[in-house]
């Protein structure tokens, strides 16, 4: 009797990429509209302005496109913080960069320069991830260790939550602070090519860099010690994995808002498909970014409710529960 061989790890990574690509154009084909996806693209190729056409490649391509791109940048970020810390409740949030984010697109809301200016928001938001980052790099830079580094994330991220419920209780106007709010709980809709543009262009570099990673983390995670004597730099792999998260993460939520849990679960979902070296989980937890991110969703979008809810509040209700489960997973290890 022959038995079922496991997958390679390249088999594996290329059906997860298989299944979130399946998605990606599930998620073209759902919505409040029926549409036929197939002759809509074919009226978009042959150039025929119809209604199903402009439906696709205004509202649902940009908003498949745009899942698929923040949950792999979340998935990758997640399992490249893991692997750094050694911790596995770690996610992007906790170098501060997702929380300053936040920030600096409430600012843009704040001053008003949202109806100005197209592209204030995911500017503001880029802006605020990079002034994070210019801040963990020059910490980084001057030898700190990596749990100094979780301290002033930590320290970040609580100045910019601080800074943003000041902006919401200083608001003026309560209609720019409940657009705040409502923007703070994450959401694809709504978002036009021009965002994806804006997205990537600064999020395909970041993804770079942490996939590149996996060697120097494989390394460490034999210890500190042991990946200095391997000839791995401590401080250079801190710094690129500060700047791809800033990259990968900051890009995100400057478009999309805050989406949460993603970075943590999408980690442990991929190490028992892809094995547990840290450069194995990385690609791997990307793929599996999307699949949650675009398969929330959809999920969110076939839910009887008005208005829909919001991507962000959705993750929340999943991530939550699977945290305390992966809490009393490892009381039972310890």
């Amino acid at each position: 009797m022959s038995t079922l061989r496991p997958l390679t790890h390249r088999q594996t990574v290329a059906a997860l990429a298989m299944v979130a690509a399946l998605l990606t154009a599930l998620s073209m084909a759902v919505g409040e509209t029926r549409l036929d996806v197939f002759a809509a693209a074919a009226d978009f190729v042959h150039g025929r302005d119809s209604l199903a056409s402009l439906i696709l490649v205004e509202l649902r391509l940009p908003r498949a496109l745009l899942g698929a791109a923040t949950g792999f940048g979340l998935g990758l970020a997640g399992a490249a913080m893991q692997g750094l810390l050694r911790n596995p409740l770690a996610e992007p949030g906790v170098m501060g960069i997702s929380g300053a984010a936040a920030l600096g697109a409430v600012v843009m809301f704040y001053a008003g320069l949202t109806g100005v200016f197209a592209f204030a928001l995911p500017l503001g938001g880029m802006a605020g991830a990079a002034a994070a980052s210019v801040i963990l790099f020059a910490l980084a830079g001057r030898g700190l260790g990596t749990m100094a580094l979780v301290l002033a994330g930590v320290a970040i991220n609580s100045l910019a939550g601080a800074l943003t419920s000041l902006a919401l209780n200083l608001s003026p106007n309560p209609y720019a602070a409940l657009e705040i709010v409502f923007w703070l709980m994450g959401s694809l809709a709504d978002r036009s090519l021009a965002d994806i543009a804006l997205a990537l262009v600064p999020a395909a570099p970041g993804w770079w860099l942490l996939l590149t990673a996996g060697r120097a983390l494989d390394a460490l995670s034999l210890g500190e010690d042991v990946a200095q004597s391997l000839g791995f730099n401590l401080r250079w792999l801190r710094i690129r994995l500060i700047l791809g998260t800033a990259l990968a993460v900051g890009s995100a939520v400057a478009v999309t808002g805050m989406i949460g849990f993603v970075g943590l679960v999408a980690p442990h979902l991929a190490r028992p498909l892809a094995g547990r070296e840290p450069g194995r989980v990385l690609p791997a937890a990307g793929f599996v970014g999307a699949i949650l991110t675009l398969g929330a969703d959809i999920l969110l979008r076939l839910l009887p409710t008005q208005p829909e809810l919001n991507l962000g509040v959705v993750t929340a209700l999943v991530g939550a529960p699977f945290l305390f489960l992966l809490l009393r997973r490892l009381r039972g290890e310890a």
